[in-house]
């Protein structure tokens, strides 16, 4: 049995990268019936935020079927939405970045993604949360954006 090594580089990039959520697919709905390969639908993803314990968001994200979309070669429209909520206590870390991106999925084989980045308005108490598509083509891109304000923790 031979072990490969990680290169320095793989190495670096691996420890580089900041670690984001993870989502899960809660499900998707229909849009558009396809005679061939997979439908169009809309699917819904919830992840937690790594840094900000009590906080999850869920994102609904447009998923183009056929047969591009049977294989992970179509580019899925720009077409999303987000909603953050409190689900418990929420603790704050001691070094909180004013900005940082929790979630990225990629929506097309190449260079198209969707992000979501969290930012503190610390004036109001408020986490911002900003889903954005980032494409090669700069311009305009769609976002949604949900806050969370940090409030005492109390279950009814």
């Amino acid at each position: 049995m031979t072990r490969k090594l990680l290169s320095p580089l793989t190495l670096c990039l691996m420890l580089a990268v900041p670690e984001l959520a993870r989502a899960e697919t809660i499900g998707c709905a229909t849009t558009a019936w396809k005679l061939i390969g997979a439908n169009h639908k809309v699917c819904v993803e919830a992840f937690h935020d790594s840094k900000v314990p009590g906080v999850t968001c869920h994102v609904s994200q447009a998923r183009t079927g056929g047969l591009a979309g049977t294989f992970g070669v179509a580019q899925d429209p720009s077409q999303f939405s987000l909603a953050c909520r409190q689900t418990g206590p929420i603790t704050l870390p001691a070094k909180f970045p004013e900005e940082e991106t929790v979630f990225s999925e990629d929506t097309s084989i190449l260079f198209k993604e969707t992000r979501v980045v969290r930012m503190w308005d610390a004036a109001n108490r408020t986490l911002v949360y900003l889903a954005i598509s980032r494409k090669l083509i700069e311009g305009a891109p769609a976002n949604s954006i949900s806050t969370v304000p940090v409030m005492p923790w109390s279950r009814p």
